[in-house]
């Protein structure tokens, strides 16, 4: 199924139309991939790290102990009474 259709410039540029752009989610700056796909070419937003990346970067000790939901009920609660005290 056709979403829109596109001109290619002489330059070799292409515009996104905006139903296109409003299903990738992209706007100014967004870079978009174009994959070969046995025939097919497919093109995707582009993502700068993968959810692996980001998990490494908050957690660089491996996975957390799993909480149950009161110990982080007590920890919220733990937080907001020092954020809140009058020091």
């Amino acid at each position: 199924m056709t979403i829109a259709r596109s001109k290619l410039t002489a330059q070799g540029q292409v515009s996104v139309p905006a139903e296109v752009r409003r299903r990738l989610g992209v706007g100014p700056g967004s870079v978009l991939e174009w994959h070969d796909a046995g025939g097919q070419v497919v093109v995707r937003r582009s993502t700068q790290y993968t959810s692996e990346d980001i998990h490494r970067a908050l957690f660089p000790e491996g996975t957390p102990k799993a909480r149950t939901i009161e110990e982080m009920r007590e920890g919220i609660r733990q937080r907001e009474r020092k954020r809140n005290a009058r020091g």
